[in-house]
């Protein structure tokens, strides 16, 4: 499965995705959290991060992007030994992200 097909429903322009990277058969994209999605339009920037790992995507993250942002991670991806590999590069994207 590519990265295109595993988030095919997305929408640059409407949703926030930032782009996409995979880690063996789990495919991960980052989104902009905005207003529209419930992020505060005066707050410092939210991010989601999703994963598709054969069983449709689902949110995994979401944090702020602040100094010493505090990632809320869902279900059993707390704790798990990819989260700061996913945070690194989910950082990387926001440096340099896909959609533009």
């Amino acid at each position: 499965m590519t990265a295109e097909a595993a988030f095919a429903e997305t929408d640059p322009g409407r949703d926030g995705w930032l782009g996409d990277f995979r880690r063996g058969p789990a495919v991960f994209a980052l989104f902009q959290v905005g207003p529209e999605s419930g992020g505060h339009p005066l707050g410092p920037p939210e991010y989601r991060i999703e994963c598709n790992d054969g069983a449709g995507p689902r949110e995994i993250c979401r944090f702020f992007d602040e100094p010493d942002p505090v990632p809320e991670w869902r279900g059993a991806w707390r704790g798990d030994e990819w989260c700061p590999w996913i945070l690194d590069r989910a950082h990387a994207l926001i440096a340099r992200p896909e959609n533009t």
